[in-house]
């Protein structure tokens, strides 16, 4: 990745990022030089299984963590110079999150309406009057208007989750982080939620990132990032055929038609190969024969000797 970073272009910007979560007997690298780029308008999602890294990478974006080492840019902010003063701003202004547990979106014995409020009272300087009308029109962008008066205890597990994106929304963030939106909801509300997301993304401008290990989220995004073992490891890019025909998640099958899968090269050249071609291959070691196919093509073999 060029040091010249395109501040104009990108909201996000990982540059050889890592994570070392230290204890007294032992040292986890969670993220071991993360590359990924994440321009300003996009729906986007972060794949990988639990253990990936995509949790971590997550926090760090919306300043929960901080990194070991390498380069993390938010909306042009460098998070691993921000002082511990300037944070809690970055955290309520910059960034907002929707989290798959709602007790940990929503204060239960408070209406929907005064929960998207209350991050208003320590960032605007509007009125009560003028909070309030605003909470209004986040609950009605996200189709939850008519429960604004209802407790957490009075809503569904999808009526939730739009109060939350709605509460997400409520100091116009730049960036809206979703932690598995739609981990503890059936396939409609998924559709629901990510119609949503989908709705606020076209009415607002905001970026929307959205970390899940459900492939099927991957399917209805224009753009998703597997994460294995703390790096990119690949990216799904929708075919332009198919663009038009988001919004409908059970019309998308995970056979491969609706996106291009692309490994990523780090740095040094490197890339990850993926385990069931490495099964495949029968390895003995870790070693492979790698060889060139014309102009086009790279080939991985499996060594046809043993080592001494």
């Amino acid at each position: 990745m060029n040091e010249v970073y395109d501040f104009d272009k990108y909201i996000v910007i990982c540059d050889t990022l890592v994570k070392i979560y230290k204890t007294r007997d032992i040292e986890v690298l969670a993220l071991q030089g993360l590359d990924l780029l994440i321009e300003y308008g996009e729906v986007m999602a972060i794949i990988g299984n639990s253990g990936s890294g995509k949790s971590t990478l997550l926090n760090m974006i919306g300043g929960l963590d901080k990194p070991s080492a390498g380069t993390l840019f938010v909306d042009g902010v460098d998070l691993l110079k921000m002082s511990e003063k300037d944070l809690p701003a970055y955290k309520t202004k910059t960034v907002g999150f929707v989290w798959q547990n709602n007790a940990r979106n929503i204060i239960p014995y408070l209406t929907a309406l005064e929960n998207v409020m209350i991050p208003m009272q320590f960032n605007s300087e509007e009125n009560i009057t003028g909070k309030r009308e605003r909470a209004r029109e986040l609950l009605e962008l996200t189709n939850i208007g008519h429960r604004a008066g209802h407790k957490l205890n009075q809503l569904s597990g999808g009526e939730q989750q739009r109060v939350a994106i709605a509460l997400a929304l409520a100091n116009d963030p730049k960036l809206l982080l979703a932690d598995e939106p739609t981990g503890s909801v059936d396939t409609k509300t998924t559709e629901m939620i990510m119609e949503m997301f989908r709705s606020v993304n076209k009415a607002l401008g905001t970026t929307i990132i959205i970390v899940t290990h459900d492939r099927q989220i991957s399917n209805v995004v224009q753009r998703a990032v597997a994460i294995r073992d703390g790096k990119t490891s690949s990216e799904f890019i929708m075919r332009e055929s198919f663009s038009e025909q988001i919004g409908n998640i059970a019309g998308f099958s995970d056979n491969g038609a609706a996106h291009q899968e692309f490994s990523v090269l780090d740095k040094a050249g490197r890339v990850q190969i993926p385990s069931e071609y490495l099964e495949k291959l029968k390895l003995n070691d870790n070693k492979v024969q790698i060889s060139m196919e014309g102009e086009g093509k790279i080939i991985l073999n499996a060594p046809d000797f043993k080592g001494e």
